[in-house]
């Protein structure tokens, strides 16, 4: 004899870190009252009874927030898409904060010294003048190589948060269609014994 599925089981027990189980309590209630209100738009006026009824049971089951998987083969096919969805927003938003920008320059062209022309040459006055001029240049190219560091750090730390969460939406992604694939094998197999009875 198969045995069924629980219609959910508590979230704490799919090996899920407590940040992860935070994105799944957060995104399946978003997922299945999206889902909720798509289905009940669509079929409106229609005779799709069962199973709006079973996914709006199941987005009221998720909003209640009492912390468990939605087993129902709808709710986890709402649920499966919306990682999706996530995870290729995650990418886009990666592909955005990625820098695209010339190297820095960290010489600036300069100007021809009048020193550099044979015969002539300059005072004590020019002299500072000059050097004063070469430290500002320099200290403002450093200013904005510095300034230019710290823009990549801070959009490699963004890279890097983004990442971090990819990875775990797909872990989630993954546990749910792992528990989607076991929903509707046991479906299949009911089905098959009821038509051969």
């Amino acid at each position: 004899m198969t045995s069924a599925l629980p219609s959910s089981i508590p979230d704490t027990q799919l090996g899920l870190s407590q940040s992860e189980i935070q994105i799944l309590r957060q995104h399946q209630q978003i997922a299945l009252q999206n889902a909720s209100y798509a289905h009940s738009t669509s079929t409106r006026g229609r005779g799709h009874v069962r199973t709006s009824a079973s996914t709006s049971r199941a987005a009221s089951a998720a909003s209640s927030g009492n912390g468990r998987l939605v087993l129902d083969p709808g709710s986890l096919t709402a649920l499966g898409t919306h990682f999706e969805r996530l995870m290729g927003a995650i990418q886009n938003r990666v592909q955005q904060v990625t820098p695209i920008s010339p190297a820095i320059d960290a010489h600036p062209a300069r100007k021809p010294s009048p020193s550099t022309y044979p015969g002539y040459s300059l005072d004590q006055s020019q002299t500072q003048t000059s050097t004063i001029n070469q430290s500002s240049r320099a200290g403002a190219a450093m200013a904005a190589a510095d300034a230019e560091i710290a823009r990549f750090r801070d959009i490699i730390r963004q890279i890097d948060e983004l990442e971090t969460e990819f990875d775990k939406v797909r872990h989630i992604r993954d546990i749910v269609k792992g528990f989607r694939a076991r929903v509707e094998g046991l479906e299949r197999k009911m089905d098959s014994r009821g038509s051969r009875r």
